[in-house]
């Protein structure tokens, strides 16, 4: 496993990171149950991973504890991160409806308390806004606030999830321009390079650690998606439509000759061109088992893409039509 620095931060993070939200939902196809859920962690700990990205909303804080009670005794060894912003303690989720979203100083020092406690720890080295909008971003009471819990070593660093679905490019751009923001996270894989490239290009500016999650397009760059798959409406893949599906095939096709030309596997090509991009601290692949860990832990070996084969994934990518980016209602 290697590893790279989060930022300005100065933060050692595995270049595979563990997103730990499934450990939380079953969003993916799969129940994952408590004692496999530690397994996962544990496995992915013994293969290098150091770096776990949770949220207090995956599962109402089910994520955060099963993290705390695995990794308690071994602060020192792991990085640990986790989000706020969503409304957990007043409202229920259905589906996958987004809650009403809080970032008062009042509510992220209750929140980070909360997640604290869960993860069993005095600290949290990257606490991060889950899902802000350009408001948000604007509103400087947070990062002052967010500032002096760092100044008192409650956090180590702070980062800006973006999202929920692909896009957010103003909020990205903005947030960089936060003074003390360490990481941005954003979707980002070879079918799906906007706003990616572009925040990538400002975070080598601004000193900025890109966070990846998606790397594997919903499950297309791995295999578990084909034309035949059949998503069930609880699965978080759902809001990918047949003829995307359809599109994204002909896509992998392309991109096929430059995988065979390296010696690898369109998942290889995939994570292997995402960590050819000097600003990406950590990729943050979807897993719902140890084999899956271990296969993407393979992958962080130093053997990267050159800058040809990298432009020409990129150029690729510039003649395929455009798709719709989100953003706040107010990006003025």
């Amino acid at each position: 496993m290697k590893y790279r620095k989060l930022g300005k931060s100065g933060i050692s993070v595995s270049e595979i990171g563990f997103g730990a939200w499934t450990l939380g939902l079953d969003w993916w196809g799969k129940k994952i149950e408590d004692d496999e859920a530690k397994r996962m962690l544990k496995r992915a700990f013994d293969l290098g991973i150091n770096y776990f990205e949770t949220g207090d909303i995956y599962g109402r804080g089910k994520s955060e504890k099963l993290i705390g009670e695995v990794f308690s005794g071994m602060r020192d060894q792991v990085v640990l991160s986790t989000k706020y912003g969503y409304d957990i303690y007043s409202n229920e989720q259905i589906g996958h409806k987004e809650l009403p979203q809080k970032f008062t100083t009042e509510f992220t020092d209750f929140a980070l308390k909360q997640s604290l406690e869960r993860l069993q720890t005095d600290y949290v080295d990257v606490y991060g806004l889950h899902n802000p909008k350009i408001h948000t971003i604007r509103d400087k009471k947070i990062f002052e606030f967010l500032d002096e819990k760092t100044k008192q070593g409650i956090i180590k660093s702070y980062q800006i999830a973006l999202g929920p679905a692909i896009g957010w490019t103003q909020e990205g751009l903005e947030s960089m321009k936060v003074t003390n923001t360490a990481a941005v996270q954003t979707v980002y894989n070879i079918l799906e390079q906007n706003p990616g490239n572009t925040l990538i290009d400002e975070a080598e500016k601004n000193n900025v650690g890109i966070l990846v999650r998606v790397p594997d397009a919903s499950g297309i760059l791995t295999g578990k998606v084909n034309a035949n798959t059949k998503i069930s409406e609880k699965d978080h893949r759902s809001v990918r439509s047949g003829d995307w599906v359809q599109e994204a095939l002909k896509k992998v096709d392309q991109l096929m000759p430059v995988a065979k030309r390296n010696g690898l596997n369109i998942t290889e090509l995939a994570i292997k061109f995402i960590l050819s991009q000097g600003p990406v601290s950590s990729v943050l692949p979807t897993v719902v088992s140890e084999e899956e860990i271990e296969m993407f832990a393979t992958m962080s070996d130093g053997k990267y893409l050159n800058d040809n084969d990298k432009n020409e994934i990129i150029g690729l990518f510039n003649q395929w039509p455009s798709y719709d980016l989100k953003a706040s209602v107010q990006t003025a």
